[in-house]
């Protein structure tokens, strides 16, 4: 990241022998009159105060989330209820439209297992109903595939025990964040009855980006301490290993702790540097877990039981598939010229002109003189006054470019 800022700050050719985009910006504005320039600033001072109000729009829109969280949780907490078999519901609160159609569509086949199953009832002995949806956050777990990756065999055993995610957000006045709380039953790997994880945001305009605003961001999070039992820990294994004496020639044997892949490492996040540098595979691993934490928020929590059942599955898989159908109608359009606009720029014709993007030096260089010629020719004055104050001009005069960030989605549209 750093060696990437460092090349766009001096410019030149990437390996591909393209021209890095600060290059073409700072070529583009030299040929701007100072005039015009100055009329940009304003607009970015328009734009710096647009941001401001952007990120109050952000702060209310949290209130809000805040606020109707408390209407929300009456029905969460009635159903963790029915899941834990705390409260059975009534006849009218099962009543549900589809799964009349799907008894009357089954119908027949029941008809014919019937006597069957009375037969076997009569011969085997009755069991105990189940007691209210067992494996429900784990079944959820399972079928969801960012979650699944996570989940190892030694975790199954423990997730039956939870019963319940909440999320609750920062109150009025603090900075702002979110809070995910796992509730467990008593068991018998950990005393904690509640595991949290605390998510951190931020809200306003970078002072030295701001430009980059795009809503609030996680910056942060911050796990807890869980209290395990002895020999229960699923985050360590136990290895043993032999060591040879170089003198005597004896070999003894070394048991040791080491980490061990597991769900119930979410617990223990990787804390961003302080000076913001950091690993690419941290970088990574903490990106990622911000996104699961915004999973968990935005779609886990507020719609279980559609996971449980696979149906808010099928929505993500058909969203995915029509977004794929696009892209590969977009490919066939584009033909071939993607082998050779391949690399590390900002294609977006929001922010990068398109006759530009993929250019080698010399027909980037025809390009701006073909663009702009004809508005010189016709004033000459202009280029007279713009060579006259040639050596008063700022490096930058144009919006910043951020190649790695993308189309700034429309206000209200989410929060991340």
């Amino acid at each position: 990241m750093e060696a990437s800022k460092a090349k766009g700050e001096h410019g030149g050719q990437n390996p591909g022998g393209q021209t890095d985009i600060p290059v073409r910006y700072h070529i583009l504005e030299s040929m701007i009159p100072k005039v015009v320039k100055r009329r940009v600033h304003a607009l970015k001072r328009l734009q710096v105060q647009c941001a401001n109000i952007e990120a109050k729009f952000y702060e209310e829109v949290h209130e809000l989330e805040r606020k109707y969280a408390a209407l929300y949780h009456p029905l969460f907490e009635k159903r963790r209820d029915i899941v834990t078999g705390m409260v059975e519901p009534t006849d009218e609160e099962c009543e549900w439209t589809s799964d009349r159609e799907e008894e009357d569509a089954l119908a027949e086949e029941v008809k014919e297992k019937a006597s069957i199953e009375d037969t076997k009832k009569e011969e085997a002995k009755p069991e105990e109903e189940p007691k209210g949806i067992p494996e429900f956050w784990l079944t959820i777990f399972k079928r969801v595939d960012m979650l699944s990756d996570m989940l190892q065999e030694h975790d199954e055993p423990i997730l039956k025990h939870l019963k319940d995610i909440q999320v609750k957000f920062s109150e009025p006045g603090q900075p702002m964040s979110f809070t995910l709380e796992f509730h467990f039953e008593p068991n018998g790997y950990f005393n904690n009855a509640v595991l949290t994880k605390v998510y951190k945001m931020k809200s306003e305009p970078d002072a030295s980006e701001p430009f980059s605003f795009e809503g609030p961001e996680i910056i942060d999070c911050e796990g807890c301490q869980i209290d395990w039992h002895k020999g229960k820990d699923v985050t360590v294994k136990t290895i043993k290993k032999k060591q040879k004496h170089k003198g005597r020639g004896t070999v003894r044997t070394v048991t040791k702790q080491v980490p061990n892949d597991s769900f119930f490492n979410f617990f223990t996040p990787i804390k961003v540097s302080p000076d913001g540098e950091m690993d690419e595979d941290y970088e990574f691993t903490l990106a990622t877990d911000f996104e699961i934490g915004h999973f968990f928020r935005e779609r886990i929590i507020p719609r279980a039981v559609l996971y449980f059942t696979g149906e808010a599955l099928e929505d993500d898989e058909s969203f995915d598939e029509e977004e794929l159908e696009e892209g590969d109608e977009e490919e066939q359009d584009e033909g071939d010229d993607d082998d050779e606009d391949e690399g590390d720029f900002d294609t977006n014709p929001f922010r990068t002109p398109a006759h530009i993007v993929g250019l080698t030096p010399l027909s980037f260089l025809s390009a701006v003189f073909l663009t702009f010629f004809p508005f010189v020719k016709n004033n000459p004055s202009l280029l007279n006054a713009n060579n006259s104050n040639q050596g008063n001009q700022e490096a930058t005069c144009l919006p910043s470019i951020h190649p790695d960030r993308s189309p700034r989605p429309p206000a209200g549209s989410g929060l991340l």
